[in-house]
């Protein structure tokens, strides 16, 4: 089975980089390119359930993504430390260049000095801007342009094509290395958490009033089912039980249940197949009804089981905003802005107009949002209003999640 990786950069990088993951057989290139840095988020947040892992052409994009909370998947940036900085070197000084005064952005001071001791060049007369999460592509052609006669190195083509006219400015580019080395680590990251994600878990659920479950089983992104003598079965996989359940210390389904139900026990099983998931989500359930009336087993294999914890009741979306997240593709911050866009309505139905106001999107990106969430379960339509002009009706959602 082959894995679908998104490469994230500048235009005249992404074909490149992309080009080279398909050298590796079984991935499969999105190319999605970008004209400033700062689109990254958006591009991340809008292609995240297409992908199985991101490739970003450098670190400026991947820590954008990052520090916006728009990664849901295993993501790596291809690193211009190394080989790609000495390629430039190279090049520097085949054009006449005092490389030993150079201004360069972005890399990491030890990076740099690194580098130029392995190339036996001294550092110490060296500027250096390394990246922070304060740094922007202007602040970047502002620490150049105080010393202008120094020649300067940087990562980021918006500083490039700012500075390209005043100055002698070289702009790194991936080596064909440096994209192979950022590719196998994605690769071993994300197939090792599909594989792990993939696992089956299974929950035996003994509840008298079956209400709330059907939301439970949706923020797990699962199924829920009649089992047999009236116990009900959760369907789901291990990548949503594991950030439900806080890595497996606590459950707060069982508080949320507990306020309906006298007995609530629940056990879970985890294993490689729907029959060893099932023996051991039934092994839980009994070592579940030997502790009590309300308690919660993970039964994992080689004979081991784990008690979960209660802890306190709140609202459902609350508890579950990443494993939302990464269910449906968006972010955090972007399920957060609407929770206040439901409470700032009084739970009454929101247009998707008014949706993309307070996101400050696009109505078509308010669109494509809501109708994910509406896949999940977590909104619904409530019908359309006339928007008064000659343009489509606004389709009213309530939000559910």
């Amino acid at each position: 089975m082959g894995i679908v990786i998104g490469v994230v950069g500048p235009h005249d990088l992404v074909d490149d980089v992309a080009a080279t993951c398909e050298d590796q057989p079984g991935v499969t290139a999105l190319r999605l390119d970008y004209d400033h840095e700062s689109q990254a988020s958006a591009i991340v947040e809008a292609h995240s359930p297409s992908v199985e892992g991101w490739l970003f052409t450098g670190i400026v994009p991947y820590m954008l993504a990052r520090d916006a909370e728009a990664l849901t998947r295993p993501a790596a940036f291809v690193d211009y430390s190394g080989a790609t900085l000495l390629s430039a070197l190279v090049r520097l000084q085949h054009a006449g260049e005092d490389v030993t005064r150079l201004s360069i952005d972005t890399l990491s001071a030890a990076d740099v000095t690194a580098t130029f001791a392995e190339a036996g060049l001294p550092s110490d007369a060296l500027r250096t801007l390394p990246y922070r999460s304060d740094m922007t592509s202007r602040s970047a052609v502002a620490f150049h342009r105080r010393d202008p006669g120094r020649p300067v190195i940087t990562c980021l083509s918006s500083v490039y094509e700012a500075l390209r006219e005043e100055m002698h400015v070289l702009r790194l580019v991936p080596s064909m290395h440096s994209v192979r080395v950022a590719l196998r680590q994605l690769l071993l990251t994300a197939e090792g958490q599909a594989q792990e994600d993939a696992q089956i878990a299974l929950g035996l659920i003994e509840v008298v009033n079956e209400e709330g479950l059907l939301r439970e089983a949706a923020a797990l992104g699962g199924t829920i089912a009649a089992y047999r003598g009236g116990t009900h079965l959760l369907v789901t996989t291990r990548g949503p039980l594991h950030d439900a359940t806080g890595g497996f210390t606590c459950l707060p389904m069982l508080a949320r249940l507990t306020g309906q139900n006298e007995v609530v026990r629940i056990g879970f099983g985890l294993g490689r197949s729907a029959a060893e998931a099932e023996n051991l989500a039934r092994r839980a359930l009994a070592r579940a009804r030997r502790i009590g009336e309300v308690a919660a087993v993970l039964s994992l294999r080689a004979d081991t089981d784990i008690v979960l914890e209660s802890a306190p009741a709140a609202p459902a979306a609350e508890h579950n905003l990443p494993v939302i997240a990464r269910r449906v593709g968006l972010s955090v911050s972007t399920l957060e802005k609407l929770l206040e866009a439901r409470a700032a309505a009084g739970d009454e139905p929101l247009t998707t107009r008014e949706i993309a106001d307070r996101l400050a999107v696009q109505q078509r990106t308010a669109r494509r949002m809501l109708h994910r969430l509406e896949l999940a379960g977590l909104a619904e339509r409530t019908g359309n209003l006339t928007s008064g002009s000659s343009g489509r009706p606004l389709t009213l959602y309530r939000l559910t999640l």
